[in-house]
């Protein structure tokens, strides 16, 4: 069993385009196994290809992330081109998911922070609705859990996900209260604890590390972006989840090997790995 898994990770994405091989194989010589979660068609489909590269530490997530669903959204990290705005191709990604190496849907959710100019903001926030049903249909099918975005957007997602009770998944980077974490626990689903929980205001995130079952958080880096304390403001990797890690163990006042354990069990668990 590995150490660590960083259960969301990018270095798939442009930021890591000269070197992704060696930030991936250095995560995997310190123990630590990564999940590489797509935004859209062409960062899912090369997710694919180099977890496909790797007998075993290296997974793929597949999705459009809801910022995708519209085309305003440009970020260098990520992709070389400003977004189409693209609709779900469900038969393409069922395809795509073929792969042994897809282990979950994601990331998709919903987003209304960035919500773009120009358009009406409730028609975007019913697109962005109607496309995350539709990755949730997937998942079900394929019997495959989620990997959830939501960005100032709990309520609303809460309301989407009590319609599917099958489904399982984690609230990716989640930043919501106690008492929204336990909304989502009580649908099954995991929270994701990124390195924002190394920060010294993120109090709230605090308050929910130390008070929600350990068995129901997974660790996570969404490398490149939320770096961890002592690297931030540098670019994240899969093997700073180390951080977040030790983070919490601080936290709740446990021993760091009996995080390390619980966080992985629960990954390998959730996404079958």
């Amino acid at each position: 069993m590995p150490s660590l898994i960083d259960s969301h990770s990018h270095p798939h994405f442009q930021a890591f385009k000269d070197d992704w091989r060696e930030v991936i194989d250095s995560a995997l010589a310190k123990d630590t196994w990564a999940l590489l979660v797509g935004t859209q068609q062409e960062t899912s489909k090369r997710g694919v290809e180099i977890a496909e590269m790797y007998d075993e530490g290296v997974y793929a997530s597949i999705a459009i992330h809801p910022v995708h669903r519209h085309p305003s959204h440009y970020d260098e990290n990520e992709i070389s081109f400003q977004t189409r705005g693209e609709v779900f191709g469900y038969e393409t990604y069922k395809k795509l998911a073929q792969s042994k190496k897809v282990v979950a849907i994601g990331e998709s959710g919903l987003d209304y922070f960035h919500v773009p100019e120009g358009f009406d903001q409730n028609q975007v926030k019913q697109d962005q609705a109607k496309m995350f049903r539709e990755h949730i249909e997937l998942a079900l099918e394929l019997n495959l859990p989620m990997s959830i975005h939501c960005r100032e957007a709990y309520d609303d997602l809460y309301n989407i996900l009590k319609d599917y009770p099958k489904l399982r998944g984690v609230a990716h980077c989640y930043l919501g209260d106690v008492k929204q974490a336990e909304k989502f626990f009580k649908l099954g689903l995991y929270i994701g604890v990124t390195g924002i929980v190394t920060f010294k205001n993120a109090k709230q995130l605090h308050e929910v590390v130390k008070t929600v079952p350990l068995e129901r958080i997974l660790v996570e880096t969404d490398c490149p972006y939320l770096t961890p304390e002592p690297h931030r403001g540098k670019r994240n990797l899969p093997e700073y989840v180390e951080f977040v890690a030790r983070r919490i163990a601080d936290l709740r006042k446990m021993d760091y090997n009996a995080v390390a354990e619980a966080t992985t069990k629960s990954a390998r668990s959730l996404f079958n790995i």
